[in-house]
């Protein structure tokens, strides 16, 4: 079993913006201008939260036609679990995070 990521607060970033729409497939092409991070970044964190469970990810249809499948990204509920015990943790040493109960 893979172990749990480091959380940096790239990581916690990201993972708070899963958790503010946890139901919600998101591609990393939005996550990116979202977070304010860049994809050199973003791309392996996504493979390496999906590796750990944290992230289920699919194949998901260009919504305009002509353009190919875009892989999207969602929690598992694993992954709010953590993205919601990192925010406590966070808030406990004072620095407060926006996540969703």
């Amino acid at each position: 079993m893979p172990r749990l990521p480091a959380t940096s607060r790239t990581t916690q970033s990201v993972l708070a913006a899963f958790a503010a729409r946890p139901a919600d497939w998101r591609h990393g092409y939005d996550l990116c201008r979202e977070v304010g991070i860049k994809s050199g970044t973003l791309y392996p964190m996504l493979i390496r939260l999906a590796d750990q469970g944290l992230l289920a990810a699919e194949w998901r249809t260009a919504e305009k036609p002509g353009r190919p499948p875009r892989h999207a990204y969602r929690l598992t509920p694993k992954g709010l679990a953590f993205a919601r015990s990192q925010a406590a943790a966070d808030e406990s040493r004072g620095a407060a995070r926006m996540v969703p109960a």
